[in-house]
């Protein structure tokens, strides 16, 4: 046996933790922050702060000090929740990132941790398995027909062939590719077998580390949701600026004031611009994703927040995803005694051999389920018996095949030096490998059917003998198998999916569940969780015989697909596809990755599977649960409903802003608002549309809607008709006030400082009314959101404090305004939004879809 100075168990808990601290994560080279000042420096060239910095400088041309200071304080207020905003989108991504990084398996202290890639250190000791990308650049100390998929390095598709190395410390690393080599890189993928690794290099040290620089330069593509925004901030800023042109020739030619003109153009064109568009939606999608982490469903594309909403279908797998993955012996059947084994204790004498063989055929530190399940029954129903064989050698292994599904280990009897053979798998499988005739398969499947009807899962168990002197063949096929008989292993429903499989019938979306397992068992599963099965139950045979227009039709009313394999999930999501459905597809192993690719949202499973599944993936599951899915659409719908209702005040708002800032030089009345007064409003706009919207609880019948068609615009007609016309109307009531206060007589201080009061109450009514498209404005301030209250409080104490404070009335330009005064902007304010809240009463509101 090959020696090493490595100790078997791997390094200490203490000293890999100071080896990450000193030596730094398992990380490839990432691009440098900006940093605050780099931040501050982005900020400043956003064209908000460029145009208010134009006006200060424009005040100071005037000679106006007081003004240039004010309008400069505002830039700085403006760069701090800008700061905020950044600082809260780093933490959401910083938290994606770390629970996106790939994991791997290491022992430490003589135990086995599941830890994250970037938690590795030099020295320590990794598991690698099928599905595996290798956490760091390692050399083999132990492993079995390790085939490794180095492309990612070498450009080579075809796998090599790895062996262990049998002096890992005085060995010089090697470059990649080529077959018999005992070097393992970071970033590769374990494509076959499995094997205990060393590592020798991590981070920035790696072969891939010395490439990872270009990999900082690549530019994500943008998502549909960012051109649309796009778009929609271009067009808004070439009419801003055909307006801003007009503002400028009419103010100049009317008044003769072309440094004043100057300064009202720069004021629409701060009034027009649409600045919060990107932001926010930079914003809902980085904190969304963040959102879902929290409720176990990670991220990995940014999209999937947006099109989770839009799922019409759920394809599941049984084990694990609906069902706890905890599997227990419930029942052995030898042919002769069936017997029901749940909570035994013993189990009798003629069924010791079953169980003794069942744990032969599975490894002695297990991490499949069943061989869990198989192992701690045998340890409790055989101690005190001679089946228990701790001391017996392992001496081959025959792996489970797409071809068939059974597996043999080979052990030798230390005192005899006899060979036998536990094999286990599939009955069928089991039943070929015994050589049954026609008459025995039928009774077979006779017992086989009435344990799956109950819902178990079912394998056959055999043994064989082979001589101790003989060589061992190369297949399964040609050792000589007595049957033993059948174990059914039960895997309790998870809690709460019978509820969450209602949430999906009740928000449109279908559930399919595709098992591995025989019929009965997956249709015992599907009347415990409450599946439909009028379109009955196809199975994996059925289904190859099937052509693609059958297929189409037949997949319309089946909820049910048995005894499949991963390769048909892919056939079956291209035709669910090809039926306009928009699919959720859940994988964990590295034959399901094609189909989580073809699906519009592929669900990986976090706990049990490989990193090919995560990385092909939109979303992981970290804890393998359906209902995690379930919620992640109900956050999915939420997140996209808030996106919009957010727009939408943007949009809303602008227009009354945008209208004040043009209709008094249309009309040669006094300005009512300046760079300032545009500035004071952004301070309640922009934390408004981000972190308020981003906050709100979701609309009542969230999931009892169809889902939102896929390719749904966000700025529908009808949304921009309903966003429209509430500016409008806000529009007409402010500009009322207006005239009514200059018709009166009133001052151009004191018709200043009523209609910027107006404005702002209606802000506020804005954003309470659009914060919920079905419930009050009432029923909304009472929803717990606070940072509505915190934005709603901060309002009303600045303009309390610039009506009312001398100094703040004289820089915005305000003259005192009397009680009265201050009844008519509260009642006209609101006023403005009573159209929209009677609407909602009346239930005739424009949805949140549509």
């Amino acid at each position: 046996m090959a020696t090493t100075t490595q100790p078997p168990l791997g390094l200490s808990v203490e000293e890999a933790a100071h080896r990450l601290l000193t030596g730094g994560a398992n990380e490839l080279p990432a691009a440098q922050r900006s940093g605050i000042f780099g931040l501050i420096a982005g900020v400043l060239r956003e064209p908000m702060l460029l145009l208010l910095v134009a006006c200060g400088a424009i005040y100071l041309l005037l000679g106006d000090v007081q003004e240039a200071l004010l309008l400069l304080t505002f830039v700085f207020v403006v760069i701090g929740i800008t700061l905020y905003q950044e600082h809260k989108t780093e933490r959401a991504l910083d938290a994606l990132r770390d629970l996106s990084s790939p994991r791997a398996l290491v022992i430490r202290s003589g135990r086995e941790f599941r830890i994250p890639g970037r938690e590795v250190v030099p020295g320590d000791l990794v598991i690698l398995a099928e599905g595996d990308r290798v956490p760091a650049d390692a050399v083999l100390l132990a492993g079995s027909n390790l085939r490794v998929d180095e492309s990612l390095l070498t450009g080579e598709s075809v796998a090599v062939r790895k062996q262990r190395s049998l002096n890992p410390e005085d060995e010089e690393q090697a470059r990649p590719g080529g077959d018999g080599t005992c070097f393992v890189y970071s970033g590769t993928l374990v494509v076959g077998g499995q094997a205990t690794a060393l590592v020798r290099a991590t981070g920035a040290a790696t072969e891939i580390g010395a490439i990872g620089k270009a990999l900082v330069t690549l530019e994500p593509e943008r998502t549909r949701l960012q051109r649309e925004i796009d778009r929609l901030v271009w067009t808004l800023a070439l009419v801003g600026g055909g307006l801003c042109a007009m503002v400028v020739v009419v103010y100049g030619f009317t008044r003769t004031d072309w440094l004043g003109g100057f300064l009202a153009g720069i004021t629409l064109a701060m009034a027009v611009l649409p600045e919060e568009f990107p932001v926010v939606l930079t914003v809902f999608l980085a904190l969304g994703a963040w959102r879902l982490s929290q409720n176990r469903v990670l991220t990995r594309r940014m999209p999937a927040v947006e099109t989770l909403g839009s799922v019409t279908a759920l394809c599941v797998d049984k084990t694990g995803t609906l069902t706890q993955n905890r599997m227990s012996v419930a029942r052995l059947d030898d042919g002769a005694t069936s017997f029901s084994a749940a909570g035994a204790t013993t189990v009798p004498d003629e069924l010791h051999e079953l169980m003794e063989f069942a744990m032969l055929a599975s490894k002695r530190k297990p991490f499949d389920p069943m061989e869990i399940a198989f192992r701690e029954f045998g340890a409790t129903t055989l101690t005190g018996t001679e089946h228990l064989h701790e001391d017996w050698e392992l001496v081959a292994e025959y792996p489970l095949t797409d071809d068939l599904l059974s597996l043999s280990r080979v052990w030798q009897l230390p005192s005899t030096g006899q060979r036998l053979i536990a094999v286990k798998g599939a009955p069928e499988a089991v039943a070929d490998l015994c050589h049954f005739d026609p008459p025995r398969v039928a009774r077979l499947h006779e017992r086989l059917a009435a344990m799956t009807d109950d819902g178990l899962r079912v394998l056959g168990v055999a043994r064989g003998l082979v001589a101790s002197d003989a060589p061992l063949p190369t297949s399964q096929h040609d050792f000589d198998f007595e049957f033993l008989g059948l174990v059914g292993l039960a895997d309790p429903v998870r809690e709460g999916v019978r509820r969450s499989v209602a949430d999906c019938r009740s928000a449109g979306i279908r559930v399919v569940m595709i098992t591995g397992d025989y019929p009965g068992t997956a249709r015992a599963i599907a009347r415990q969780v409450g599946l439909d099965e009028g379109g009955g139950i196809v199975t994996g045979t059925a289904l190859d015989a099937m052509g693609d227009e059958e297929l189409s039709r037949r997949i319309r009313t089946t909820t049910i697909f048995a005894r499949t394999v991963p390769e048909q999930k892919l056939r079956l999501v291209q035709a669910l596809k090809a039926n306009g459905e928009v699919v959720g597809m859940t994988g964990d192993g590295v034959n399901d990755a094609p189909a989580l690719k073809a699906a519009g949202i592929g669900i990986a499973m976090g706990g049990r599977g490989t990193d090919v599944a995560r990385e092909a993936s939109d979303i992981v599951l970290t804890d393998d649960d359906f209902t995690s899915i379930v919620t992640g659409v109900r956050l999915g719908r939420r997140i996209y409903d808030n996106l919009k209702k957010a727009m939408a005040y943007i949009l809303a708002v602008h227009v009354p802003i945008a209208g004040m800032t043009l209709v008094p030089v249309l009309f040669g009345t006094p300005l009512v608002l300046m760079p300032v007064h545009i500035a004071f409003l952004e301070l309640i706009i922009d934390p408004a549309c981000s972190v308020v919207f981003e906050a709100e609880k979701e609309e009542p019948g969230t999931m009892s809607r169809r889902p939102r068609p896929l390719g749904e615009r966000l700025f529908s007609r009808r949304t921009l008709a309903a966003s429209l016309t509430q500016g409008l109307v806000v529009l007409a009531v402010v500009a009322a006030v207006y005239a009514l206060s200059l018709a009166r007589g009133a001052t151009e201080g004191e018709t200043r400082a009523l209609t910027f009061a107006t404005l702002v109450v209606a802000n506020v009514g804005l954003i309470l009314t659009n914060l919920s498209w079905s419930r009050s404005m009432i029923s909304v301030l009472r929803s717990g959101n606070k940072a509505l209250w915190w934005v709603i409080g901060a309002a009303g104490v600045f303009l309390t404090a610039l009506l009312t404070v001398p100094p703040a009335r004289s820089l915005f330009g305000f003259s005192p305004l009397g009680y009265l005064d201050v009844l008519i902007a509260l009642g006209a304010g609101l006023f403005s939004v009573a159209w929209f809240e009677t609407l909602k009463l009346r239930r005739r509101v424009v949805p949140t879809r549509g």
